[in-house]
């Protein structure tokens, strides 16, 4: 056995901080709770997160839930010394999710993993996700931070999120509801979201494009929206933003407008998030198997990120459409009879949408023109 001078081993010196640790859960606390409503029973004291649920709305209610992360996105952020929109990123790809299903948010957890804790930049994550889940009128109940070294390198970090959402049983969207010539809807997205960085990454490497790099005529909401802040709508070009900011403009969080819609008695046949897989995964899962989505790829305006990006990795366009939302982060779908209502209520939101297709008699595909 080893002498009694031998070393004396800590938490700390095996390379975690407890006491870091605990500022983080001091920094958080304000962001957090901004969150909470009169259903969260607990504090961050407590070991899980406790909400009352509300069942005299319902007759029959369904809980919906989701999980997902931000993916390689962050090794952009990382670049970049950037994390001001990842929260929202995170909320986005979770909270979107639900609403394909007509539910709405409830509540919201996160998990945060990392090989060094930085205090400072957990800190700007979780407001950027307090911030999303307050917008989306969703409780931040409770989260992780995990500091794990040897798992992840210094200053690698990861996200996790799980949201929970609720729908009456008899208002499920489901495929089943989409009809032969109904409308498909595109509602804008705010640039690349979260997917499809793996390729943008293989991309810059290969092509050894340098972040700082200046995009001319940049379309659509990645234009002026700045990362950390929530996207409205799609302003007009400056012509004048870098790649980093272009791929760093947060996820847009699609809960106003949907819940808007639902709330002013929108029937609402189906709704694609275009994730990954783009167009044709995503607008495939929400249609029946007689039926096929045609799209008008002239009907709305691509954003010019998408369009540097195919020119930079000579993209075809089915990859582009299978991988990116090319400017379309929601896709919905509804009866002809109500477009005009549909776009009514959405330019009062400030929500510009495009009319980009429709259903008709197929195989269950998605079908580009253009």
């Amino acid at each position: 056995m080893p002498n009694d001078k031998k070393k004396q081993f800590t938490y700390k010196n095996s390379g975690v901080n407890l006491d870091k640790a605990d500022k983080a859960i001091q920094l958080i606390k304000k962001p957090v709770s901004s969150t909470f409503s009169k259903n969260v029973l607990n504090d961050l004291t407590s070991y899980a997160g406790l909400f009352s649920f509300d069942n005299k709305k319902y007759r029959q209610p369904v809980l919906v839930s989701s999980t997902d992360g931000v993916g390689t996105k962050l090794l952009i952020a990382k670049e970049a010394n950037n994390f001001a929109g990842i929260g929202q990123d995170l909320v986005g790809m979770c909270i979107n999710d639900i609403l394909c299903c007509g539910a709405m948010p409830l509540f919201f957890l996160d998990y945060i993993a990392c090989g060094q804790l930085d205090c400072q930049k957990v800190k700007i994550i979780v407001e950027s996700i307090a911030r999303s889940c307050r917008e989306c009128k969703t409780a931040l109940i409770g989260g992780e931070i995990a500091e794990m070294p040897d798992i992840y390198s210094k200053d690698d970090i990861d996200l996790a999120g799980f949201v929970v959402g609720v729908v009456e049983k008899a208002s499920v969207i489901k495929p089943g509801l989409v009809k032969k010539n109904d409308i498909i809807v595109g509602l804008p997205s705010s640039g690349v979201h979260s997917n499809g960085f793996s390729l943008v990454r293989k991309i810059i490497k290969d092509k050894k494009i340098k972040l700082s790099h200046k995009i001319d005529k940049l379309s659509g909401a990645a234009a002026k929206q700045k990362p950390g802040n929530t996207v409205k709508q799609r302003p007009e070009d400056d012509g004048n933003t870098t790649l980093a900011d272009a791929l760093l403009v947060p996820t847009k969080l699609y809960f106003a407008i949907i819940s808007k819609l639902l709330g002013k008695g929108i029937n609402l046949h189906g709704i694609a998030h275009i994730t990954g897989g783009g167009f044709y995964e995503n607008i495939n899962r929400i249609i029946p198997k007689n039926l096929n989505a045609l799209i008008n790829m002239g009907s709305w305006e691509i954003p010019g990120i998408f369009n540097f990006l195919k020119n930079a990795g000579s993209i075809s366009k089915n990859e582009m459409f299978r991988v990116f939302n090319m400017g379309i982060g929601m896709v919905l779908v509804i009866d002809p009879a109500d477009y005009e209502k549909v776009k009514k209520i959405s330019s009062l939101a400030g929500e510009e949408i495009s009319k980009i297709g429709i259903m008709a008699e197929g195989n269950g595909g998605v079908l580009i023109n253009g």
